[in-house]
Parts: C-alpha cells; structure tokens; sequence
C-alpha cells in the first residue's frame, strides 16, 4: 500500500497518524504541496482530482481521507479493534455523524484561519484585514464550542469512553492552527484534556512527529517565496481569499 501525503495537510497527517497507530503497512510518498507537485504531470497520472492524501492498493487508487480510513479499517478488520468504527449500529452512527458534521465546520474553520495566518501574506502581499481575521477565528470559535458541547459533552472521547475514529479526525483539525501560533486549547480545559487523553491512545512520540512539520510552518512563507511554482499557485489562493 502506497500512501501519498504531505504532512502540512491534516487529512495527510489524519491517514498517516492511524495506520501507524494500528500497524498497517505502506510506504510513503512525499507530494510538497508548496512546491505544486500535486500539479505535476506524473501525480495526475496517479490523481486528476490533485489533491492528497492518495492510496494506492495494488492497482486500487483511492482519493477522500475518510474514504481511505473506512477501507483501511475494513480491509484490516482482522486487526483493527472494534472501537476505531464500532459494530454497533449506534456507536457507528455517532461515529458517521461527527464524520459528516465535520468538514464544513471544524476542518473549514481551522484551514482557514491556518491558510489566512500562514499563506495569505506570501499569495496576498500584505497582512489579513483585521475584519477577516477575527471573523475566521469566531467561526472557528463557534465550531469548538459545538465540538465540546454536543459532541463531547462529559464524554473521555466523542462516541463513550474508548476512542474512535471520530476523536482523531477532530483532534488533528483542530491542532492546525496551533502551528500559527494560535492557541484554540486556551480557555478550553474539556478541550485541553480531551487532547491529552487522544495523544496517549495514539502515542504521544508518534503524535509528535506527525505534527513535527505544522509546528515549524513558520518556514513555510519561505519556502514558498523561493519556489519557481508559486506564480502558478497564487492565482487559485487567490481566488480563494477572495
């Protein structure tokens, strides 16, 4: 199994950071997003969507973060416990519902501030509008809030009192804008020990080092300034901003 993964992306990291979790094999694949490699002739022969994470299975290819977890958990089934996508019709249903509420929320609340903090004064050239900033971050805010309250409640985890698949796909969009300096966990103790107890069920020591690249994106402006592909880039961040 091949797995097509830029570490800045938390599906990327989402994929990554399960199967080693759980012992399932691949071999990695950098594709530098910044670089615009998803763009290049030899991904869209792997990918037209041009967009990572990617799995190849053999001959399978598969695009989609939760699509690959389902297959990795069902092709794995043998292995993977029972509590990452439970059996049970409701604990999966729970499992399902966060999965679905998700993207429009928690995933396009933290990218966005993450891509308004981080690249939107590369594309840009000039700082985010005050207005802009404030309202991506309430949006975020709202999302957290809605994370704790009706997904978390009083729960250890968001489907009872193991872990699931649910609790790492939230846990790895909500850490995106800590690597801006953005600290979402402030003020939030739920939140702050939820996070702890994800980390020690994962491994703390893999945790880390499937956030090693976020935590330094710092260096990320730079290496996009110095990259021959950005003029290509700016146009659709552009577009995006906007």
């Amino acid at each position: 199994m091949e797995l097509y993964l830029d570490m800045h992306s938390p599906p990327c990291r989402l994929v990554f950071l399960f199967a080693k979790a759980v012992g399932i094999p691949f071999e990695f694949k950098h594709v530098e997003l910044s670089a615009g490699q998803h763009y290049s002739e030899e991904f869209g022969k792997i990918s037209m969507i041009r967009k990572v994470p990617v799995m190849k299975d053999g001959s399978f290819i598969l695009t989609e973060s939760i699509a690959i977890l389902k297959y990795m958990v069902q092709k794995y089934s043998s292995s993977v416990a029972d509590h990452w996508y439970p059996a049970d019709l409701q604990q999966r249903a729970r499992v399902n519902e966060y999965l679905s509420w998700q993207h429009m929320n928690i995933r396009a609340h933290a990218s966005k501030v993450f891509l308004l903090r981080a690249v939107f004064p590369v594309i840009m050239g000039s700082e985010v509008p005050k207005e802009k900033m404030d309202a991506a971050v309430e949006d975020l805010n709202q999302s957290l809030n809605l994370l704790e309250e009706k997904f978390l409640e009083n729960k250890q985890f968001i489907v009872g009192d193991k872990i699931s698949l649910a609790d790492i796909v939230a846990l790895i969009e909500v850490m995106q804008p800590l690597g801006t300096g953005l600290n979402v966990f402030e003020g939030r103790p739920k939140l702050s020990a939820w996070r702890e107890r994800v980390k020690k069920e994962l491994g703390e020591k893999l945790f880390d080092e499937a956030h090693e690249v976020i935590m330094k994106v710092g260096s990320l402006p730079e290496k996009m300034q110095n990259n021959s592909q950005l003029e290509m880039l700016r146009p659709k961040f552009q577009k995006l901003f906007r």
